[in-house]
């Protein structure tokens, strides 16, 4: 009996690594500070296996296959990858979700000059998020590139 209810408190105690991620699932639209077009961006999230994937598209073109998966012993820590519509893997990003802000990191290597790009998007709500991405050459210094608003519009299931 005692090793059934350790057990038990053991599996009721294990946070979910990916619940926070269900958070983005949904239609979105999107609206950049710039004033330029409004975009729809759907994200159709779910767990498969052992990863979490959001299929992305924008305006009903796909766009990627984003795959989540936990960084071991780091909460809230994530590496990402995208693989988009022709089969290409970009290179391997990073999430950071702290509380309602999440931060995706990642870098392009152009023959030997490397850029940076951050996006932090922060949730003011569980339907509203205001991104910002920017652009770095050394990855200390940033140009904000494009900001705006996200405000949910359809929940997916």
């Amino acid at each position: 009996m005692y090793l059934l209810i350790v057990f038990l408190l053991f599996f009721a105690a294990a946070p979910d690594q990916y619940a926070p991620l269900t958070l983005y699932n949904g239609t979105w639209a999107v609206t950049r500070k710039d004033g330029g077009k409004a975009d729809t961006m759907t994200n159709q999230c779910s767990k498969v296996g052992h990863f979490y994937a959001c299929d992305q598209s924008v305006n009903s073109t796909p766009g990627a296959l984003l795959v989540f998966i936990p960084i071991p012993n780091k909460p809230g820590r994530y590496y990402t990858q995208n693989i988009r519509p022709e089969g290409r893997a970009t290179s391997r990003g990073d999430l950071e979700i702290n509380g309602n802000q999440w931060i995706f990191l990642s870098n392009w290597d152009q023959g030997g000059r490397t850029t940076y790009y951050r996006t932090i998007n922060t949730f003011t709500t569980h339907n509203h998020i205001h991104f910002e991405q920017s652009e770095s050459d050394n990855n200390r210094d940033w140009t904000v590139t494009a900001s705006g608003e996200e405000v949910r519009t359809t929940a997916h299931r």
